[in-house]
């Protein structure tokens, strides 16, 4: 079974053993790889006249490979940065395969030489501080739905968190006796503390207190700290239409110029270029994002026109301080005009 079918076999082992075993990804980093070859299968279906159960690895080649990328630009309209993360899940595949069938060597090779392409680098996108305020003005906190969101708003730009760290809070993860944490669980199953200051505290305190007091038949610690109306946790996509709706809202102040989508990521990146333009320490930035490498966090040192213009306005010397003579005073120039027009 497993030689006429192989790309089946090693596929599921791939997916299954591999990456959430031994390599223990996150259901949504997997969840990449999945859609990675649902998309696959479908141009091989479509293009090749090929179905699903007839596919094997002697059938991959390079040529196939990039016909299957550029099937992904042509007709799926799919950016150069989402090409990119597809040809990155097939590399992984493909490396994957090689230690287990060192016979298809070359071709695999041919296959994981094949580069990405090239994007234009991209400014991160942020909200202002008046920008926030004005967003973080719109929930109605005299109903239950308004301070749920508000704290919900309000804790993901303090804490920098990613949507799925938000989605995965419970109760358990925050201590708000002094000094206040929660415990935020990341990429890679790594964790890391992020304090909670000010009027958040207060906000997060109020509100948990009320979160409390519903029959919820489950541990007060595995309490969900965001949920929906059916008292379930809210999911990344739930999280993302909130934070959409209230932009929509904040547009219809003036003051609200955002060009641009709001996504629970540029809540992320407000915090971290309002930490810079504190003058906090880019490693300590770094450290609070959770990035596994300053380089990632180096974005934000790019991001901010202003902070630009004020390093430069500090760093920039008069070097000609003469004033530039005037041409209708310099009577050699005006003689030489006037010869010129005899």
């Amino acid at each position: 079974m497993k030689k006429a079918n192989d790309f089946a076999w090693y596929l599921s082992r791939f997916m299954t053993t591999y990456l959430s075993g031994e390599k223990k990804l996150s259901t949504n980093t997997i969840a990449v790889y999945r859609d990675t070859f649902r998309l696959f299968l479908l141009f091989c279906e479509q293009k090749l006249k090929i179905a699903p159960d007839r596919i094997t690895i002697s059938l991959f080649t390079k040529e196939l490979i990039i016909n299957y990328l550029d099937w992904l630009e042509a007709e799926r309209k799919c950016s150069i940065t989402t090409r990119n993360q597809r040809l990155s899940c097939i590399h992984g595949f493909f490396k994957y395969v090689q230690k287990e069938l060192p016979e298809r060597m070359f071709e695999v090779q041919r296959i994981i030489g094949i580069l990405p392409g090239k994007t234009a680098k991209t400014i991160v996108p942020y909200l202002t501080e008046d920008e926030l305020k004005i967003l973080f003005q719109q929930p109605d906190i005299r109903t239950k739905q308004g301070k749920r969101d508000l704290v919900l708003l309000t804790l993901m730009y303090d804490s920098a968190a990613r949507v799925q760290e938000i989605a995965d809070l419970k109760m358990k993860d925050i201590r708000l006796n002094t000094p206040a944490v929660i415990t935020l669980h990341g990429k890679g199953n790594k964790t890391r503390l992020v304090p909670i200051l000010g009027r958040v505290k207060d906000l997060l305190t109020g509100y948990l207190e009320d979160h409390k007091r519903y029959s919820w038949g489950i541990a007060l610690s595995d309490i969900p700290v965001f949920c929906n109306q059916k008292h379930q946790s809210l999911t990344r996509w739930g999280i993302s239409f909130i934070l959409k709706r209230y932009v929509e809202m904040a547009r219809k102040d003036i003051e609200f110029t955002v060009n641009f989508p709001v996504t629970p990521h540029v809540l992320r990146h407000s915090k971290a270029v309002g930490m810079l333009k504190s003058g906090i320490n880019l490693i300590y930035i770094k450290d609070f994002l959770g990035h596994s490498n300053v380089s990632t966090t180096e974005v934000y040192a790019r991001a901010d026109s202003e902070m630009k213009r004020k390093a430069l306005e500090e760093s920039y010397k008069e070097l000609y301080t003469h004033e530039m003579p005037k041409w209708n005073e310099d009577e050699n120039l005006m003689q030489w005009l006037n010869n010129l027009s005899r």
